[in-house]
């Protein structure tokens, strides 16, 4: 059985669907080592892996197994660590803060792409 034409080939490659395209970042995206994001932060490296197992800051490993961070890293520990100390709650109930959080700004955006106003403020 012959392969099928070039033409062939590349028109099924042209309307193939977009999960199955690789797709490849220009500009590489910066990340942060766990050493980096424990000094610019002031957390020490083993609560900040406490609360990458809890899933309260978000992380990925490297191609050799340690935690990567995003740049936005060092100001969601502050978050946590702001909850912690301010309000005196535990780490499950930061978690659901957070999620709360998260929520609302979501919300309070999808309100203002729509124009809808009210006549009470916005609560942050």
């Amino acid at each position: 059985m012959s392969d099928p034409p070039v033409e062939a080939r590349q028109a099924s490659w042209l309307t193939a669907p977009a999960s199955v395209r690789v797709q490849y970042a220009l500009v590489p995206v910066p990340r942060l080592s766990l050493q980096t994001v424990a000094r610019r932060s002031g957390v020490h490296p083993d609560l900040i892996r406490r609360f990458v197992a809890l899933g309260l800051v978000e992380a990925e490993r490297d191609a050799y197994g340690g935690l990567v961070f995003e740049p936005t890293a060092p100001a969601a520990l502050a978050r946590v660590q702001r909850l912690r100390t301010g309000l005196c709650l535990n780490y499950a109930s930061i978690g659901l803060v957070l999620d709360l959080l998260d929520r609302i700004s979501l919300l309070e955006a999808a309100l203002r792409r729509a124009g809808t106003r009210s006549d009470i403020p916005p609560w942050t």
